[in-house]
């Protein structure tokens, strides 16, 4: 049984309402504004059948406290009044009421309009839980595609899917201790995996020769990064914005001798600074066919010695005060003898 909240200072309105009412619908009465709005903050009602004209705080201003507080905002309002002047009804629907009812009420319509009212609200109700189901549902294709196609520039590499499982997971480790807010952290865990999506551009026999590249194969190489931002595209995705500022960014060096654009310092993009640490530690740390892999001492001596070089000075810093919780990630998602491209981010 759905239940109402019947406002007025004159209790034998009330009495009258909660007549009309409580044959059908459990019924709750206030009379005045402040415990109207205490009822409705803690226990929100279905719908507020409420006077206009109470002394101290009156219905308009009610209602329009009921309509900015977050909490009792889409609670369906509806004035009594023995007001006649069509103005006091346009104020009042102007504030966010859905109807008006005048005194003294006829039961017939007093049930007509809470019917009504309490079936469009409902109505709007499951609405909106199938347009957020299916918002939630198109977000979650949208970062299973992004991870596939985050697989799929390593298997253009010759790397494992775990790799961009524990580099997104370690970036977005380093991008909390850094201060960078948890949603945005998060995203950043989701985005990580499109760094190297523009290898898929690079031709095979250099993106998996065995030995080193020539200079003229090198050039070559580098162009990945601005592939993958080409790739990526411009879109108004936070994802995808921020997918496109990483895979472009994520080996600029901290000196200006990186690549595509020679940014240096901070002018490079935090992201980009904190997946470059997360990308070369990891690769540094894994075996590839063409190299061993480095035990964790020697990639963080690494990091430290390239930290004001390659990397972000104050970020490698961070990094090396986390490396207990990145080896977590890292033996937690750690490569399997014939392991394929199916872990998960």
């Amino acid at each position: 049984m759905e239940t109402l909240l019947v406002v007025d200072d004159v209790p034998e309105n009330i009495d009258v309402l909660s007549g009309i009412l409580r044959p059908h619908y459990r019924v709750k009465y206030a009379t005045n504004g402040p415990d109207t709005l205490e009822i409705c903050a803690s226990s929100p009602p279905s719908l507020v059948l409420l006077d206009v004209m109470m002394p101290g705080m009156c219905g308009h201003e009610v209602c329009r406290r009921l309509k900015a507080d977050p909490r009792t905002r889409d609670i369906p309002v509806i004035f009594l009044t023995a007001l006649t002047e069509t103005r006091d009804e346009e104020i009042g629907l102007a504030l966010g009421a859905v109807d008006y009812l005048h005194k003294p009420c006829k039961p017939a319509i007093v049930l007509h309009r809470v019917r009504i009212h309490l079936e469009l609200h409902n109505q709007n109700l499951a609405l909106e839980n199938k347009v957020r189901e299916r918002t939630r549902e198109l977000e979650e294709t949208r970062l299973q595609i992004i991870r596939r196609l985050g697989r799929a520039g390593e298997y253009r590499d010759n790397e494992t899917g775990f790799h961009v499982v524990r580099m997104s997971q370690t970036a977005g480790l380093l991008a909390r201790a850094a201060g960078v807010p948890e949603a945005y952290s998060d995203l950043l865990v989701e985005a990580a995996p499109m760094h190297d999506i523009g290898k898929i551009g690079i031709p095979d026999h250099i993106l998996l020769k065995p030995g080193k590249l020539t200079p003229e194969e090198w050039e070559i190489m580098k162009t990945h990064a601005a592939i993958g931002a080409e790739i990526l595209g411009e879109h108004d995705s936070d994802l995808l914005q921020l997918a496109r500022i990483v895979a472009l960014n994520h080996h600029e060096r901290w000196d200006g001798t990186g690549y595509p654009n020679g940014l240096s310092g901070e002018n490079i993009p935090l992201v980009g600074r904190i997946v470059s640490i997360a990308d070369v530690f990891d690769a540094l740390t894994s075996e590839r066919p063409y190299k061993k892999a480095w035990s964790v001492a020697d990639a963080s001596a690494y990091i430290r010695d390239q930290a004001g070089t390659a990397f972000d000075p104050n970020l490698a810093l961070l990094f090396l005060e986390i490396l207990p919780q990145v080896v977590e990630i890292n033996q937690r998602f750690a490569d399997q003898p014939n392991s394929t491209h199916e872990a998960s981010t």
